[in-house]
């Protein structure tokens, strides 16, 4: 693919008699409709559109005209321009069109995983660019992109719509590859405007032919205009046809269609004008047309066994006939069609074998993978082993950035070998890898289950089970991973490398589904040889391990010192250890430190944490981190930067393809539009988090999500029965998945709904929680506010009240003050309950618990204290008096100009925390672009912060996004 202006892109060609291209016919609504989008984008706001037309059709020379128009109203233009080839190339155009010398795409090429860093390397050149100028980002030939760039065109427009940028994308309507219709579909629903480049009428074809003639087209060349069914490129040929062969004499059958879609005219316009051509320049363009549209005159010089200076004639001859140009570095057909022409016109024995040879040759010179990898499928598919060899360079060179299409070369080339050839089972693992890293789950299991079938040896299954067992992990379905991995470990003679991979992957399948007792039991001698592995990614997984094994045994302070030793010695290696979340070190440590009198330090880790991850391309862990935030923030009392936090995960979960969203941050975004009042959302967003997989890492999250709605909606049995059905039995590994301030509300919940008997089970097992160095204060805390609920204990609960004054969670705190008020209330203490409930009140104003709030507020009323209705959560556009604290944070440093990187990097937070704040800024403001934003902050002074309204709680004690710095 290349960075190439198709304004300078002359479809005229030499030996036309008019100077330059002919005028742009028939095309005035489609140019309007274009200008149209450019008015959009000047104005502040993004805008996509696809054209589509059949070849020939006018998309190049209609992007030309828009080129030349964008340039003329001030935008800063990034063409892009598509061959055949690119379809199996690693790179993405888009960057190199973006970053020609910078070395980034060096930087993607150590990455294990690019797709993140892809879409942010682009998305921030992009949006720095538009800070300047409106861009105008077009794609040529877009049905032959490489599967990077088509990715980013799925992604970008969409989280850059508030940006000044027009995407523009000139697509073949014939287009088959699926990845192309995905794009379609995505920017379909993004509202991309659609101009259908259709046949144009006989008059503008009459009209084109003058523009090329000088003079009006003969009545015989008239009617054979007629014949190109409405193709302007058709007609340009065949009025240069007309003019210099003996065309005219053409029968009128002879200007119908071939079966594709070419008119027979047109095919023999071609062979009459190679008719007439030396014989040298006949055959440049033959092994030229084999080469591609643009090709190296040296290379097709050795494929002619000729010095390139004897060709100097040869290449005279196809410029002069108009059938190539010399533009640029390699000479270039004028059209693709002509190219296909002269290649259709080749015998398909001939075609094939001089494809085969191609790819021989360029490969010999080292040229690109992508392109020798498309000599191979056009010779009909590896037939040696140098073909097998390029082909699957080439898999593995997409994988990171387009995982996808990856998997769906590796399945074609499998399908090509042998049923014996042994790379074949290689390939198709390796496809149904590449496929448990997109949404197409089903997909990459149900390959599982077709290859498994096939007599593969031993380790070839055991390879092929670790995969499949990985996906269902990544998946949550961590029950049908065992069934995998342990018929993999029955297998005889494993690799011992592969033994060990396996055992971990179970271990830590143990965990995943809380049985602490057999992840011990399969990790005992792994551990031991882990630690006396030379390899120092072994020891630190193998400290993760423990550290999770102790966490969720309740021994909090082991599981903190192994999880900090496993974090700083990762920190220490020249390459990130290869582990899935959450057993990526900073993130579990985060984990952790959540649970513990260090709370205030997970914002620390979590930002250190990801910007590593992110500069390491473990852009797939992203939404890890974003959910481990969302929790971290929940239990800091902060709903509405939870909520964004949740969001963000959703989101780059979906942006990256991810198969299912952690099913964590749709029950965090339950449980805030719980304590907001909204409880249709907090439904939705349960009906989303409710995949059937109630695993360890999920379900407790579910459930107890499920359970908070059931009891807003005055349904306290079922709250009980769903958190009796979620937390039974006496392990404690399934109640510490949710950090401490939610366990009282666990038994208060129970009580509530009638169950006395699991509430005091509850307790029970939290009290073996150990109250150690690290986690004293809410451990201690929560021990007592469990033990006052249980016996409806003052005193215990103003020990909680006191606790958790320290722990930097006021919800808890609130719900302990709430409690302490209801007895004291029933006690006669009337004084002392107000006091309680007006402290609480307090505290769930300031976290943004609205229902909450009136629930306690009600109970003041009863009590003959007076309070202000509480203000409910905003849930359509509003204004600036809506906004939290952290979105005001945005607002001055987006009228200072700068990108949401930059905006990040200011703030100490993710870009896409960034970007769904920005969401959110619009929404509730009514806008749709940082123009506007910077227009309404202007007018309402230099930071958009107005005065606070009457009643309502000061900007200063909201809750800001207390994890960001």
């Amino acid at each position: 693919m290349h960075s190439t202006d198709p304004a300078c892109d002359d479809a005229s060609g030499r030996g036309i008699r008019a100077a330059g291209a002919p005028r742009l016919r028939g095309r005035d609504r489609e140019i309007a409709a274009a200008r149209a989008a450019l008015d959009v984008v000047r104005g502040g706001r993004g805008a996509c559109v696809v054209v589509e037309g059949a070849a020939g059709v006018g998309k190049s020379r209609f992007l030309a005209e828009l080129v030349r128009t964008a340039r003329r109203s001030g935008f800063d233009v990034v063409p892009v321009r598509a061959d055949e080839f690119d379809q199996y190339a690693a790179g993405a155009a888009l960057q190199s069109a973006l970053h020609p010398s910078d070395g980034s795409r060096r930087v993607l090429a150590t990455a294990d995983d690019q797709r993140l860093l892809l879409l942010d390397s682009i998305a921030d050149a992009l949006e720095e660019r538009a800070q300047h100028a409106p861009v105008a980002v077009l794609v040529d030939d877009a049905q032959w992109a490489d599967p990077a760039t088509l990715f980013v065109l799925r992604s970008l427009p969409g989280r850059l719509a508030a940006a000044r940028i027009l995407w523009v994308l000139a697509v073949r309507a014939d287009a088959e590859r699926p990845i192309v219709a995905r794009v379609r579909e995505d920017l379909e629903r993004l509202g991309a405007r659609w101009l259908t480049l259709g046949p144009l009428p006989q008059q503008d074809l009459q009209h084109i032919a003058a523009d090329v003639l000088g003079s009006s087209p003969s009545p015989a060349l008239a009617r054979l205009l007629r014949g190109v069914a409405g193709n302007p490129f058709l007609a340009i040929e065949l009025v240069r046809g007309f003019t210099d062969t003996d065309l005219a004499r053409l029968e009128t059958d002879e200007t119908g269609l071939l079966p594709g879609g070419v008119p027979v005219g047109f095919r023999r316009s071609v062979a009459a004008r190679l008719d007439r051509l030396p014989e040298d320049a006949l055959r440049l363009l033959q092994i030229g047309s084999v080469l591609g549209r643009e090709f190296d005159l040296g290379t097709a010089a050795r494929m002619m066994g000729r010095p390139v200076g004897s060709l100097l004639s040869a290449v005279d001859g196809a410029l002069d006939a108009g059938l190539l140009s010399a533009d640029g570095p390699r000479l270039a057909f004028r059209h693709d069609l002509t190219r296909q022409a002269v290649h259709d016109n080749l015998p398909p024995a001939v075609r094939t074998a001089l494809h085969r040879e191609a790819a021989d040759s360029l490969r010999g010179t080292g040229a690109r993978p992508a392109e020798v990898a498309w000599h191979v499928v056009m010779s009909g598919g590896p037939v040696d082993d140098h073909s097998v060899t390029t082909l699957t360079t080439a898999v593995r060179d997409m994988s990171s950035s387009a995982p996808d299409a990856a998997a769906d070369l590796a399945q074609r080339i499998a399908g090509s070998l042998s049923p014996h050839d042994r790379r074949r089972i290689a390939l198709l693992t390796d496809a149904a890898e590449y496929l448990g890293r997109t949404r197409r789950l089903h997909e990459a299991l149900d390959l599982v289950d077709l290859t498994l079938p096939e007599g593969l040896e031993p380790p070839q299954e055991a390879r092929l089970r670790l995969v499949a067992a990985e996906i269902q992990q990544a998946a949550g379905d961590d029950a049908a991973a065992m069934t995998h991995l342990e018929r993999a470990l029955d297998l005889p003679g494993l690799p011992s490398g592969l033994r060990v991979r396996l055992l971990k992957t179970k271990a830590t399948g143990h965990v995943y589904l809380g049985d602490i007792a057999a992840a011990e039991r399969t990790g005992t001698g792994l551990v031991e040889a882990s630690y006396g592995s030379d390899d120092p990614a072994v020891v630190v997984s193998a400290m993760v391990f423990q550290s999770q094994t102790a966490f969720y045994r309740g021994h909090l302070a082991r599981a903190l010192e192994l999880a900090e030793t496993a974090t700083r010695r990762a920190g220490a290696l020249p390459v990130a250890p290869h582990l899935r979340p959450p057993r990526i070190p900073a993130l579990w440590l985060a984990t952790v430190l959540t649970s513990t009198d260090r709370l205030a330090d997970t914002a620390r880790t979590l930002r250190e944490g990801q910007r590593d991850a992110e500069a390491l391309g473990l852009g797939w862990s992203l939404p890890h981190w974003h959910a481990a935030r969302a929790c971290a923030l929940l239990e800091q009392g902060a709903l509405d930067d939870a909520a964004v936090e949740a969001e963000a995960s959703i989101a780059v979960a979906d942006e990256l393809e991810i198969a299912l969203p952690d099913p964590q941050a749709r029950a965090v975004l339950a449980l805030v539009e719980t304590g907001r009042g909204d409880l249709a959302r907090a439904r939705e967003h349960l009906g989303a988090a409710d995949t059937g997989t109630h695993t360890h890492r999920y379900g407790p999250w579910v459930f107890l999500a499920r359970a908070c709605l059931a009891d807003a909606e005055g349904d306290g049995g079922t709250a009980a029965a769903v958190l009796a059905e979620g937390f039974a039995g006496q392990d404690p590994a399934r109640l510490l998945v949710l950090p401490p301030s939610h366990w009282p509300g666990i038994v208060r919940t129970a009580l509530r709904g009638g169950d006395s008997a699991f509430a005091e089970s509850v307790t029970t097992v939290l009290r073996g929680v150990a109250v150690q160095e690290g986690s004293r204060r809410v451990v201690g805390a929560v021990h007592a506010h469990l033990d006052g609920l249980l016996r409806r204990d003052a005193g215990a609960l103003g020990a909680a009240v006191a606790g958790y004054r320290s722990s930097g969670r006021p919800l808890a705190l609130a719900a302990a003050c709430e409690d302490l008020a209801e007895l004291t209330a029933a006690a006669g203490d009337t004084a002392s309950a107000v006091s309680s409930f007006e402290e609480a009140a307090r505290l769930m104003s300031a976290s943004g618990a609205a229902r909450d709030q009136e629930r306690v507020r009600g109970r003041l009323r009863r009590l003959g204290v007076r309070t202000a209705p509480v203000r409910p959560h905003p849930a359509g556009p509003h204004g600036w008096d809506d906004l939290t604290e952290s979105e005001r944070k945005l607002v001055p440093l987006v009228v200072e100009g700068l990108t949401n990187r930059a905006v990040a990097d200011r703030l100490y937070v993710s870009v896409h925390t960034v970007n769904t704040h920005m969401k959110h800024i619009f929404a509730k403001l009514g806008i749709n672009s940082r123009v506007e934003l910077t227009r309404l902050a202007i007018e309402r002074g230099a930071d958009g912060d107005p005065p606070d309204r009457p009643g309502a709680p000061a900007a200063a004690t909201r809750r800001g996004d207390s994890l960001s710095g």
